[in-house]
C-alpha cells in the first residue's frame, strides 16, 4: 500500500493530531473545499503568484505545474497578493483532470466553481471570486517552496485535504507521521465502536481521549 493509499484511509484530523504528537507543523485552517465532497491526498506541485505590476505571463498560470504533474499529484498555489484575482479556474480544472491531477489547493481565490463541480474535480480555496487574473497577478515560480497558511510547503511534500482542514507532511517525515496517524485513527475507531455498543461517553472519552497524543 502506498503512502497516499494510507493517507486516504484516514481523515485530516488524525494526521493533524499525529503532527501534534510529533511536534511538527503542517495543519492549515480556513481553506475549504468548494467543488466536491471528496477527500484528496497526494504529492504536491507548487506554484507561486505575485502582482503583475507591468509584468506579463509567458505561460498561463499553473500550466507548467500541470504538465509536470504525475497522475495523483495535487497542485498547490500561493496567491497572497491581497488582490481579489483567481489563480485557478475552469480551463485549469479541465487541463488538470486530463493529466490525472487529483485536485487543487489554493491559498487565495479560485473561480469557475460551477464548472469544477460539474467535472467533479476537487478544488480547495481560501476564497471564491469571479475576477480574472489578467492584468492583476502573474506566476513567478513553479516547483519552489511556497507559504500556505503559516506552513512552508515544498515540492513533492504530501498533503491530505477534506472538509475539516488541509494538512501538509514533509517528505522526510511521511513514514513516522503515517504510523502515528494510523495509531490514532485505530484508537479513535475503537472508541467509536465502544460508544455504539453502549459504553457511556464519559467513560470512553475520559479514559482515552486526553492521553491519546502522549507516549
Amino acid at each position: 500500500m502506498t503512502y497516499i493509499d494510507r493517507l486516504l484511509r484516514m481523515d485530516s484530523c488524525a494526521v493533524s493530531d499525529a503532527l501534534d504528537k510529533l511536534g511538527l507543523t503542517g495543519s492549515v485552517t480556513g481553506i475549504g473545499r468548494v467543488s466536491t465532497d471528496q477527500r484528496i491526498a497526494g504529492r504536491v506541485r507548487t506554484v507561486k503568484m505575485d502582482r503583475a505590476e507591468g509584468r506579463s505571463n509567458t505561460r498561463h498560470l499553473c500550466s507548467t505545474a500541470i504538465e509536470a504533474s504525475d497522475a495523483g499529484d495535487i497542485i498547490v498555489c500561493e496567491q497572497r497578493t491581497g488582490l481579489d484575482a483567481a489563480c485557478w479556474g475552469g480551463n485549469l480544472t479541465i487541463g488538470a483532470q486530463m493529466r490525472g491531477v487529483a485536485g487543487a489547493i489554493i491559498e487565495g481565490p479560485a473561480r469557475d466553481i460551477d464548472e469544477s463541480r460539474q467535472l467533479d474535480f476537487p478544488v480547495f480555496a481560501r476564497s471564491i471570486t469571479g475576477r480574472t487574473a489578467r492584468g492583476r497577478i502573474v506566476e513567478v515560480a513553479t516547483g519552489e517552496p511556497i507559504l500556505v497558511g503559516d506552513v512552508t510547503v515544498h515540492p513533492l511534500d504530501y498533503v491530505i485535504a477534506d472538509a475539516s482542514s488541509v494538512v501538509f507532511i514533509a517528505q522526510a517525515e511521511i513514514e513516522r507521521v503515517l504510523e502515528a496517524a494510523e495509531n490514532i485513527w485505530q484508537r479513535e475507531s475503537l472508541m467509536a465502536q465502544a460508544l455504539r455498543e453502549g459504553t457511556p461517553i464519559s467513560q470512553v472519552m475520559g479514559t482515552n481521549y486526553e492521553h491519546m497524543l502522549k507516549g
